[in-house]
């Protein structure tokens, strides 16, 4: 039994990166299809899918730059299920100066920061990537 779900996702994500791995599986959920999606629309992964036969298995597709660099050079847990990190709308962190992204969970829904920013909304800082 895994107690925390998204850091599992990012940690299989990170290991399959470091492996040259094309594609990685993980268990489904609606929260780590949100975290893909979010992923995806800011160029840090190609492709994800779902499959809802038996089991709920989500499958992630790596972009690698040249060939062989991973796209995500650091992807990160923030908010831990010991320690919840939630913030205002005019405090949500800039990752690397805006060269990467902190995907968080909002009352709209799961975005990363800066359209967080342009909705005027906060919540839990859930993951940064750059």
């Amino acid at each position: 039994m895994v107690t925390d779900p998204i850091a599992d996702m990012i940690t299989r994500i990170r290991n399959g990166g470091r492996a040259r791995l094309r594609r990685v599986q993980l268990p489904g959920s609606k929260l780590k299809q949100e975290v893909a999606r979010v992923l995806k629309e800011n160029g840090f992964i190609s492709d994800y899918s779902d499959d809802q036969a038996t089991k709920p298995t989500l499958t992630i597709d790596l972009r690698y730059g040249d060939g062989t660099l991973p796209i995500i050079e650091s992807i990160q847990r923030v908010s831990k299920p010991g320690r919840r990190i939630y913030v205002g709308h005019g405090d949500i962190p800039k990752v690397r100066n805006g060269l990467g992204i902190a995907i968080m969970s909002t009352p709209k829904g799961v975005m990363a920061d800066q359209q967080a920013r342009e909705a005027n909304l906060g919540g839990e800082v859930l993951v940064e990537v750059w």
